[in-house]
């Protein structure tokens, strides 16, 4: 390559790279990064995908019952870190850390999306009746308190019933895969026979919903494709 070309070919990539959207996804579990991975590609795949894990922030809230307010600066130091890199969007993976998006949003200046803000919005809009499925507890209040305060702002009265699924993402986190989702397919299939909806409070059940009957995932509402579906507006400035 001349010297001329090789000036050229440069300029050519870096005109590509700048109209590429770069979204940093941050996970509090290896159980969803190739869930959001594989969305991402399918509905934007011009975009610049990277990822942070930190597997420390879940056993720490199992721990503590669920206070964020031990996790908020590490998280935020997520989400900082992830601007400097060129973020033009941070999609939180986390449930369980949901509440922390909205202040860091303000205080970035660049778009955070939560995972689950979108599902809570179309669970509250089908029907009065809500089932919450969960297999941490740590996920299961701050889903139950997102869908209770989306009710209340769309003007709407709900009933959320929350299931723990106990042991099954421990047990997802040992290897067992097979045995995670025996639990949740059976506790999902309990809770579609009363409710008009069934909400599954973590991305990293989504791979139970073949499991179950066409009826079944009917009723069934995962927050991955949602939130993906959000990001690609954003992005897109729908």
């Amino acid at each position: 390559m001349n010297a001329e070309s090789s000036a050229a070919q440069p300029n050519v990539a870096g005109n590509e790279r700048a109209a590429a959207p770069r979204v940093v996804v941050i996970h509090t579990s290896v159980a969803t990064v190739e869930v959001f991975g594989r969305l991402l590609r399918e509905r934007l795949p011009e975009a610049r995908v990277s990822n942070m894990v930190d597997d420390s922030i879940l056993p720490e809230l199992r721990e503590n019952g669920g206070d964020v307010n031990a996790v908020r600066a590490r998280w935020g130091d997520y989400a900082r870190i992830a601007r400097e890199q060129g973020a033009d969007l941070i999609l939180n993976a986390c449930s369980s850390i949901g509440e922390l998006c909205e202040p860091l949003q303000r205080e970035l200046g660049v778009p955070v999306v939560r995972v689950d803000a979108r599902m809570a919005r179309e669970a509250v809009a089908r029907g009065r009746h809500v089932a919450v499925v969960a297999t941490l507890p740590s996920t299961l209040r701050p889903t139950r308190d997102l869908l209770l305060a989306t009710a209340r702002e769309a003007g709407r009265e709900v009933d959320v019933t929350a299931t723990l699924v106990e042991g099954a993402f421990a047990t997802l986190m040992a290897g067992d895969a097979a045995g995670h989702d025996d639990r949740v397919a059976a506790a999902l299939r309990e809770a579609c026979q009363s409710a008009d909806v069934v909400v599954l409070a973590q991305g990293s059940m989504a791979r139970v919903l073949p499991r179950l009957s066409a009826a079944e995932q009917a009723l069934c509402l995962i927050s991955p494709p949602l939130a993906v579906e959000t990001v690609a507006e954003v992005l897109r400035g729908a």
